[in-house]
């Protein structure tokens, strides 16, 4: 099983380049420096909670999930019409039943 600050580097990393962000725009994001994200990401640091509530902010997702208590990684919605909803609930869709 997988330690915690494992799981959590893990994801921070995953997150990172799913989002085409670099460990500098990170940092700047949420004001730390680039050595501090790249200590989180190799697991040699763990971030404090104001910073994995910034984490989570930033890749609009739960400190659950960052944290592996979760593999279920939350789209937030927010401020997208009833709509811009629909569209992204379809697509979602769409994108499960091609990968059956």
């Amino acid at each position: 099983m997988a330690k915690i600050g494992d799981t959590l580097g893990n994801n921070l990393q995953q997150l990172r380049k799913n989002n085409h962000l670099t460990q500098k725009q990170v940092a700047q994001r949420i004001g730390v420096s680039v050595s501090v994200i790249s200590s989180y990401e190799v697991t040699h640091r763990t971030p404090s909670y104001d910073v994995l509530i910034k984490l989570a902010n930033l890749y609009h997702t739960t400190t659950d999930y960052l944290l592996g208590r979760t593999k279920t990684n939350v789209l937030d919605l927010e401020g997208l019409s009833p709509d811009d909803i629909k569209i992204v609930t379809e697509m979602v869709e769409h994108l499960r039943e091609k990968n059956r």
